[in-house]
Parts: C-alpha cells; sequence; structure tokens
C-alpha cells in the first residue's frame, strides 16, 4: 500500500475485506455519508478515524496518507 493516496488504501481495504461503506463506517463509529465523503475526497479521516483504522486494520498513518 505504499504511496497510494488514502482514498486508494481505504477503496483497497474495504475491497480486500469484502466492506461496504456503512459496514466500515459501523466500525470506525462515523456514519456512512462521512465514509462516502472520504472516499469522494472531499473530507480526510480525523485523528479519531484514523486511530481507529490503526486498531481494526494495523494500518499506520503514513501508509494511509502515503508519506514515507
Amino acid at each position: 500500500m505504499e504511496n497510494m493516496p488514502y482514498i486508494d488504501v481505504l477503496r483497497q481495504l474495504m475491497n480486500e475485506r469484502g466492506l461496504s461503506q456503512q459496514r466500515l463506517a459501523d466500525m470506525l463509529e462515523v456514519n456512512q455519508t462521512t465514509v462516502g465523503q472520504w472516499l469522494l475526497g472531499r473530507k480526510k479521516p480525523g485523528y479519531d478515524s484514523i486511530l481507529m483504522l490503526y486498531e481494526k486494520f494495523g494500518i499506520q498513518p503514513n501508509e494511509l496518507f502515503g508519506v514515507e
């Protein structure tokens, strides 16, 4: 998942795990509209959501945002 924008990383996570926007939203304790906004590039995940992604999927913030 190196050097991928967060949108691509999220899409890949969802595809690999067969998650819908609603299921990911439920797992991250946000609403489905928020996940949709992330996937459209209109918003970026906040600190709490980034921590939840790390806890649930082992994704480091650097991996999520393509920082080396």
